[in-house]
Order: structure tokens, then C-alpha cells, then sequence
């Protein structure tokens, strides 16, 4: 369960937080951002459940804490009340969590900049499977149109953009669980694409697909914002400019 990666949500909520690691998780429940009726994603069923369905899970996150009998002590505090003090808002209050104040400016909370960087690499998955799927099916379209098997089976490339397709279409719903059908298909990519320019000796195609589904594969992976700022520059300009060299030849 420590290598294990977890999707959660609340109930309420449409978009899925993650890829968390066992100790992202505690450190989110320890700061009172999820509880025992928080949704994880179980992969096994494919189904979200409640944390609280997850035995051992929930008994590493959620520990049980022994009760401790102290005796009534009273406590005189040396505080006084200012009555000129202005009172604190919801907005004061994110503020402070977020370090936008004066007094919190060092205190950021760390799961917000990575909950940030997440949603900036998803976009960034979403954006380098369209421009990948523009290339891989528009010099293609008559044979996808003719809706010929023998035609399309022709040009596995179509192929490839259609998945694109299909995976941006599922990101852009906020399926963050499809990240390792992403990661897939980063490597397949690769792998495909790489050995075909190979094999007709163009290097620069063979650089673009390598820096593409590089950014691609770790844009799924990051959760910091300049590490996530960086592969997703090279996901979308290492498949743009697959694209426009598909587009052009």
C-alpha cells in the first residue's frame, strides 16, 4: 500500500484530487480535508467507495487514538479581548491557508500549490492528446471517412488519434483515473511512432515523439508546479510539432 496511488473526491464534487501517495493521504486527513466518507477510487472494482470501506486503509489514515482522563483544571487566560480587533472572514481565513497574507507569506499549504500543479498537468495531458490527435487523423481523413476497415487498418495512425481522442475527451470530464490509460498510451506512442521514423531514417520526428510523449507520460506523474510547468511544455510542444511535421509531409 505505500507505492499505492490514490484518487479521492468528496460526494459532491465532479473532479477527482490525485495521484496521492499513503502519506499524502494521512497528511490530508490529519489537516481535516478528508474524512472516513471521502471517495477513493478502487481500481480492482473500478468503482469509487467510501474511505471508510477500506479496512486497512482507513486504519493507517484514521488510527485509533487512546482516550486519555485528565482532571478539570482551570485554565486563566492571559488573552483580552480588543474590541477595536476586526473580525476574521471565510476569505481571511483562505487567505491564510493559501499564504496570501503578511503572517502566513511562509506558511503556504502544501497540498493547494500540489492540488494546482495536478490541474495544471491534467490540462496539459488534454491539450497534447488534441494537437496529437489533429496530426494523426486530419492527413488521414479520407480513409477514416470511407469508413473502410482495410483503409483505416492501413493507417494505424488513425488509430492512435482516435485513443487521443477518446483519452482527452475523458480528462476534459475530470476522469483523472484514466492517468495510467495515459501513461499507456504515451508509451505506445513512442514506441509505434519511433520505429516507423526509424525505419524511414527522419530524426526529427524521432526527437518531437521522444519529447512529446515524454511530457506526456510525466505530466500524470508531477505534482510540483515548475516540474509540472516544464513537461508540460514539452507534452504539448513535443506533439504540436509532431503534428504540423504530419500535417506538412
Amino acid at each position: 500500500m505505500a507505492t499505492q496511488e490514490f484518487y479521492i473526491r468528496n460526494e459532491t464534487d465532479t473532479d477527482a484530487r490525485g495521484p496521492y501517495n499513503l502519506e499524502q493521504v494521512t497528511s490530508l486527513a490529519e489537516a481535516g480535508q478528508i474524512t472516513a466518507e471521502t471517495l477513493i477510487y478502487d481500481a480492482a472494482s473500478e468503482q469509487w467507495v467510501a474511505l471508510s470501506a477500506n479496512g486497512e486503509l482507513m486504519a493507517t489514515v484514521f488510527p485509533e487514538k487512546k482516550k486519555l482522563l485528565l482532571k478539570a483544571k482551570e485554565i486563566k487566560t492571559l488573552n483580552k479581548t480588543d474590541e477595536n480587533a476586526k473580525a476574521i472572514t471565510v476569505d481571511d481565513m483562505l487567505a491564510a491557508a493559501e499564504g496570501r497574507t503578511d503572517d502566513t507569506a511562509d506558511k503556504k499549504d502544501p497540498e493547494i500549490a500540489m492540488m494546482r500543479a495536478a490541474k495544471v498537468g491534467m490540462w496539459s495531458c488534454l491539450g497534447a492528446l488534441v494537437v496529437s490527435a489533429t496530426g494523426g487523423i486530419l492527413p488521414h481523413t479520407d480513409a477514416l471517412l470511407s469508413g473502410d476497415p482495410a483503409k483505416i487498418f492501413a493507417q494505424p495512425i488513425i488509430l492512435l488519434g482516435l485513443l487521443d481522442v477518446f483519452l482527452a475527451v475523458m480528462l476534459g470530464l475530470g476522469m483523472v483515473s484514466l492517468y495510467p490509460f495515459v501513461r499507456f498510451r504515451a508509451a505506445l506512442g513512442f514506441g509505434f511512432l519511433g520505429f516507423v521514423f526509424v525505419a524511414q531514417g527522419q530524426p526529427l520526428p524521432i526527437m518531437l515523439v521522444a519529447i512529446g510523449s515524454a511530457g506526456l507520460y510525466l505530466c500524470t506523474v508531477f505534482v510540483s508546479m515548475l516540474p509540472v510547468v516544464i513537461v508540460a511544455a514539452a507534452a504539448v510542444g513535443g506533439m504540436g510539432g509532431l503534428s504540423w511535421y504530419l500535417l506538412s509531409h
